[in-house]
């Protein structure tokens, strides 16, 4: 006999069968049924945020840091549009999410009942795809499609609305195998020719650049892709996504590309001949104004990616090549491998000796003998404590360049941060995501006085959950990054920019329970950071006065060009 199971049941049920291990949610009044089912099982863990939009920070980092799809749950109305940033954060930043809405009972739709707000309408431009379940019957199937299109082609959010008597309702239950969809089918094998041409204008590439971004990481091709650039020998630069895509330390890396990237990866983007893009979309704040992203006359580009919306959107590329990021990469090595090799070792070698002169440049000093704490300080001596190894989230603003910057990224999924969105509060829900999608591992959220503040609420979940995170706050005493952009294009008219009444966030850290420390010497700070990371049980909150005047340097200005660099924090 089939099972018979109401609406609210068959969720949970489904859930269980994608192998949901916590879903990120706060109930109300119209996914109370759910929560309800919820509470009758003991398989998926149910993590109480103190904000919609750290349900949605929360389920996106758990995604990035696990290789799964992240769950939040949201009630109606509020519930939903609370979560939208969390969304579009997850949207910007390709990241595989399901979000389960509540909504208000279907005869009540569209007369503007308590709560009820038009959460399909709202969501459409910042997911991958988005239901409203009208009928219990399809509740299975469409949750098995939503899983199915957030973590296939180019991965992302995926919201079910679910009115609350379709949860109410019973229906059979019947969870499908396989879906398919005639409307959507991501191309995954790429064009073989397309490849070999590739390789062909690589190996006779005289100045080369491999050019990595987040779609590496998503398509777990990390391995893969190092593997290829150290066969080729050529230098690999990576965007803000694309840290930890190939080993930051390895000498073949140049670092981090675009407004804040170095010199190095900065110039030889701009002169290189052959610039191989995989899982980069060319994003404004990478290459900067677009019609300067010229190069030399003869200039060839590669560009491969799992969507082909993103090919040739914003820069012309000559070979494009639609696939699966990691079936590329190893259909590329494997051609290499079989090749002779390429006789550019000399030009290579020049290439190499003109990149080593703009490294000379040494374009991330700062003075190390300030009698202020620098933050670039802080981060270089927690990469050395860490050795590497924390999972480590940000906030949005000058500490999360820093951290790009200072923190050598060697692996995947270590370093979660919002990229595309840029959104304020992402660094300390994220922190909860990662840290229960690894519980073994370092976690720590750096961030600013104005960023933490957004979902500082938060601190409450990690103690319920007893989650041992490490908070560094930058306490610089102002919104550093449009302090520095009020500073450098707007006459240091420091409109709105500064904070005078900021809370002791020692005291704020020990109302929630957990250990907060205050740091205002340099000569302190790295016992602070070692005592910190020992509380292996406990938060520690680390609030590190540093120096106001600090600027994350080099800066490309808005409407340059990559060799239009502003060079330098003046001590």
């Amino acid at each position: 006999m089939a099972t018979q199971l109401t609406g609210a049941e068959i969720i949970i049920r489904a859930l269980q069968e994608e192998g949901v291990e916590y879903i990120f949610g706060y109930p109300g009044g119209s996914v109370l049924n759910i929560y309800d089912a919820l509470c009758a099982q003991d398989k998926i863990r149910h993590i109480l945020v103190r904000h919609e939009q750290g349900a949605a920070h929360a389920a996106d980092a758990y995604s990035r840091a696990s290789k799964k799809v992240g769950v939040c749950l949201v009630t109606s109305g509020p519930g939903a549009t609370n979560a939208v940033t969390g969304i579009a954060t997850a949207y910007m930043d390709s990241s595989p999410m399901v979000i389960i809405s509540g909504q208000v009972s279907t005869p009540y739709i569209g007369q503007d009942a308590f709560q009820e707000c038009d959460t399909v309408g709202i969501t459409r431009p910042c997911v991958k795809h988005n239901f409203l379940v009208k009928d219990a019957v399809d509740l299975a199937e469409t949750i098995k499609k939503a899983f199915y299109l957030a973590k296939t082609g180019r991965p992302g959010p995926v919201l079910i609305d679910v009115p609350k008597d379709i949860t109410q309702a019973v229906a059979e239950y019947h969870y499908p195998k396989t879906v398919s969809m005639r409307s959507y089918n991501p191309v995954v094998k790429a064009h073989l020719g397309q490849i070999k041409k590739a390789v062909q204008l690589l190996q006779k590439a005289e100045r080369p650049v491999v050019y990595i971004g987040g779609g590496v990481v998503l398509a777990d091709a990390a391995e893969k892709l190092t593997r290829l650039v150290r066969e080729l020998g050529y230098p690999c630069t990576q965007t803000l996504m694309g840290l930890g895509g190939f080993p930051g330390s390895d000498p073949l890396s140049t670092g981090l590309l675009g407004m804040h990237g170095t010199y190095e990866s900065n110039m030889a983007m701009h002169h290189c001949d052959v610039l191989l893009a995989i899982g980069a979309r060319f994003d404004d704040r990478v290459i900067g104004n677009v019609s300067h992203f010229t190069g030399p006359p003869d200039r060839k580009i590669i560009h491969v990616d799992i969507d082909p919306s993103s090919i040739s959107k914003r820069v012309q590329v000559d070979i494009p090549i639609v696939g699966d990021v990691g079936e590329v990469v190893q259909e590329m090595f494997n051609i290499l491998s079989a090749s002779p090799k390429p006789e550019n070792g000399k030009a290579l070698e020049a290439w190499w000796k003109e990149i080593d002169g703009w490294r000379k440049k040494d374009c991330l000093k700062y003075d190390a003998k300030s009698k202020k704490i620098k933050p670039q300080y802080v981060i270089e001596t927690l990469y050395q404590l860490t050795k590497g190894n924390a999972i480590v989230t940000t906030d949005v603003g000058q500490h999360q360049m820093w951290s790009a910057q200072y923190y050598k990224f060697d692996k995947p999924r270590h370093w979660i941060t919002s990229g595309g969105l840029g959104t304020m509060g992402f660094g300390l829900p994220a922190a909860v995501g990662a840290r229960l999608a690894n519980p073994d591992k370092d976690v720590v959220c750096i961030t600013g006085e104005a960023s933490i503040q957004m979902c500082i609420q938060e601190l409450a979940t990690c103690l319920q959950y007893r989650l041992p995170i490490k908070v560094i706050n930058l306490n610089n005493g102002y919104m550093g990054m449009v302090r520095q952009w009020q500073e450098l294009f707007y006459g240091s008219r420091y409109s709105e920019s500064y904070f005078d009444t900021l809370p002791d966030f020692v005291k704020l850290a020990e109302s929630y329970g957990h250990i907060g420390m205050r740091v205002d010497d340099p000569a302190d700070v790295e016992g602070a950071l070692k005592e910190a990371m020992k509380q292996k049980d406990r938060l520690v909150f680390l609030d590190i006065h540093t120096d106001p005047k600090a600027n994350v340097f080099p800066m490309v200005p808005g409407g340059k060009g990559l060799t239009e660099m502003v060079l330098f924090d003046a001590p």
